[in-house]
């Protein structure tokens, strides 16, 4: 069955893109962190073997920022709602097999890591990518059993994201979890991950 990767963007300009970045760092400068993420990002993880969908927000973001991602992924709207929600409807738009979801700020993430959650996928019903902040920069699922389950109680932005996140799925799930990787959702979590964060970020493949 065809595998998916989805990754979630956002329009890359100040004010919306990052915004908790942005009460440490600026707004300015949080977008343009978010622009080389994002580009890394897809870089990395759009070139392997898997049909790979951006997951745009806001729905105006459908069309534009060709130089930034690339006009051979297509496109679809993130929607409205928590981000549960929305992972929940973009699970479900996607089509069937086993689907993947990412963000676009964690600078160590290669294709490695999304070939390592399909693999883990063939054994168990999900899998997450741990943050050390207690959020998860993936989440798969292995879609044998219908649609994408709800989720509820999640206290989202928090420590508790993936026991949240991981709690509210059937009791039947198998879980895995995958190698730990930083993402930049702060500006603690920018000085934590250091300067060479940002550096890594620019060693990417070219975009096609």
């Amino acid at each position: 069955m065809t595998r998916t990767l989805v990754i979630f963007v956002k329009a890359p300009v100040a004010g919306r893109a990052k915004t908790r970045l942005a009460i440490g760092v600026g707004s300015g400068r949080a977008a343009a962190i978010y622009r080389r993420l994002s580009a890394n990002t897809i870089a990395h993880a759009a070139g392997g073997e898997w049909r790979t969908v951006l997951a745009v927000d806001p729905i105006a973001a459908l069309s534009g920022y060709e130089t930034l991602w690339p006009p051979r992924l297509p496109r679809i709207a993130q929607g409205r709602g928590d981000l549960g929600r929305r992972i929940r409807r973009v699970f479900d738009q996607v089509g069937a097999g086993p689907a993947i979801i990412i963000g676009s700020d964690a600078p160590d993430l290669r294709a490695r890591h999304i070939r390592a959650a399909f693999k883990a996928l063939e054994g168990a019903d999900a899998v997450f990518g741990p943050a050390p902040d207690g959020g998860y920069w993936l989440i798969g699922l292995a879609r044998r059993r219908g649609r994408a389950p709800e989720f509820k109680g999640v206290r989202w932005s928090s420590e508790h994201a993936l026991e949240d996140t991981a709690n509210s799925l059937p009791s039947s799930f198998r879980v895995r979890r995958l190698d730990m990787l930083c993402d930049i959702d702060t500006s603690a979590d920018l000085e934590s991950a250091g300067a060479g964060a940002l550096m890594r970020a620019r060693a990417r493949p070219k975009i096609v």
